[in-house]
């Protein structure tokens, strides 16, 4: 009962209110097109382009930038449209180029931050950076608006070009074979990758967002055997582990970003454990 009480108490204050809200919505957002990725072997993509998150958040802190998230999202967006580009060349793997794109960001980032940083805990600012924020007060009201406005155009645009997401995540061969482009949509979904991947940096952190677009999709895919069924058991997951994870660190004081991955990681086991059963 003093756990119900404590968490009403809590809840009452507005940054809690701000963190259920962006949770809910990155947690739907991801779940969404991490099915894609995971199916079109993708998921390589989102570590990539959190790097590059990185490595911008880095270059605008320096620069003392006011409007951080536009320049990052852009950033982001520039380096999924190339990653995509580079890993279509014969001469660079998609592989390589992810890992490229991936480690050189991560280290421009660090070097800049230690470099030209004014900050007096610059150890604390790249764990906060990396691993999510320790503390939900970081996110702002402003933050909140720009994350609902891009949520509903993601979810939208996902519901809207739904059965072109469907077949360019089986049959891209199929999909030119129709007259559609299949190159268009690959982009489309790169770049919506970027932006959730923006969106997610304050919650679990450029290191850990990987695990929002992996691991409600490997959970889902264990369960069911449709492909709609797998998304929306798959955003359901995702949903109840960020809430769940959330919640718990606002109760016990953890780290929220570690806290929301370690609920992922559980319902995994879980579905694991649940289609182990259900083949006996």
């Amino acid at each position: 009962m003093s756990i119900i009480e404590t968490f009403s108490y809590y809840l009452s204050y507005p940054f809690v209110q701000y963190a259920l809200i962006v949770g809910v919505l990155i947690a739907l957002c991801s779940s969404l097109f991490g099915v894609s990725l995971v199916l079109k072997r993708f998921s390589f993509i989102g570590d990539g382009l959190s790097h590059v998150a990185f490595g911008a958040m880095a270059i605008a802190t320096v620069l003392n930038f006011s409007m951080q998230t536009p320049f990052i999202m852009i950033i982001t967006i520039i380096a999924a449209v190339l990653l995509l580009r580079t890993g279509q060349n014969t001469k660079i793997k998609g592989d390589a180029a992810v890992a490229m794109f991936s480690v050189g960001s991560l280290a421009i980032g660090y070097l800049l931050m230690n470099v030209f940083s004014t900050s007096t805990n610059v150890s604390g600012d790249v764990c906060s950076t990396l691993f999510g924020s320790t503390t939900l007060l970081t996110l702002t009201k402003s933050e909140v608006v720009v994350c609902i406005i891009m949520s509903l155009l993601v979810v939208g645009f996902y519901i809207f070009f739904y059965n072109c997401i469907f077949a360019v995540t089986f049959d891209e061969n199929f999909m030119k074979a129709t007259g559609l482009k299949a190159e268009i949509y690959n982009l489309f979904i790169a770049v919506i990758t970027a932006i959730i991947i923006v969106l997610a940096m304050k919650l679990v952190g450029s290191l850990l967002i990987s695990a929002l677009l992996i691991f409600p999709a490997l959970s889902a895919m264990r369960v069911m055997v449709s492909f709609k069924g797998v998304v929306i058991y798959s955003a359901i997951l995702s949903v109840l582990g960020a809430l769940v994870g959330i919640v718990l660190s606002i109760l016990f004081s953890t780290p929220v970003g570690a806290t929301v991955v370690v609920m992922d990681i559980l319902i995994f086991l879980i579905n694991n454990f649940i289609a182990v059963f259900k083949r006996a």
